[in-house]
């Protein structure tokens, strides 16, 4: 590979970033149907036509995103998994999926977290047929499953829920919408946002 090459591939490189980083965030803020091309664009400082070479359509825009959010999701419960390792204490199942919904709510709250496409969307289509989306969710439901199940075995979770509806559950706190809410009210500390929206997930609200 030539110099001028690498470089050339650097540049390419930097700009997907920056393109995937501008829709990442208006994803977060508007949701796809809401997102259009040229405020991607806008947000990633590129002309449009410039955009359309790297990513030929609305779906592949928003398909790279998606998969750098799983990416960051799995880098994540990888952390969990090799601090757990070292531990001299046996971490507790519970315990990682609690720290997972809380990463994905502070993420959330920072703007970086894409919302989650509906089932009936073009983008909920295309994203079932994009290899790279599914090998990644496949791996990052199937880590979350072994934490689940060990959970529900030491009767930390409900066991009479399928593993399905608890894993669903811990994915739309990815994109819920009372956490939004609650910073949107001001009158909470961050703090309290999060510990109050992971009790809520992992201990309902009945009153104890």
């Amino acid at each position: 590979m030539t110099a001028r090459a690498s470089i050339r591939q650097q540049v390419q490189r930097v700009r997907e970033e920056a393109i995937v980083g501008a829709v990442n965030r208006l994803l977060s803020l508007k949701g796809y149907d809401a997102m259009t091309v040229d405020e991607v664009a806008a947000e990633a400082g590129m002309a449009k036509a410039s955009l359309y070479k790297l990513f030929p359509s609305k779906e592949d825009l928003a398909a790279a995103a998606m998969v750098a959010a799983l990416d960051r999701a799995l880098a994540f419960v990888d952390g969990l998994n090799e601090q757990a390792s070292r531990a001299p204490v046996a971490t507790l199942a519970i315990a990682q999926l609690k720290a997972v919904v809380r990463w994905a709510m502070q993420t959330q709250l920072e703007g970086e977290m894409p919302s989650l496409p509906s089932q009936n969307s073009s983008l909920s289509a295309s994203l079932q047929l994009n290899d790279q989306y599914m090998d990644r969710l496949v791996a990052l439901s199937t880590k979350l499953g072994t934490w689940v199940a060990d959970a529900q075995a030491r009767g930390q979770l409900n066991s009479a829920f399928p593993a399905e509806l608890v894993l669903y559950t811990l994915f739309a706190r990815a994109c819920d919408p009372v956490v939004t809410m609650l910073k949107s009210s001001g009158q909470y500390t961050h703090e309290q946002k999060l510990d109050w929206v992971t009790a809520s997930t992992f201990e309902g609200l009945a009153a104890r």
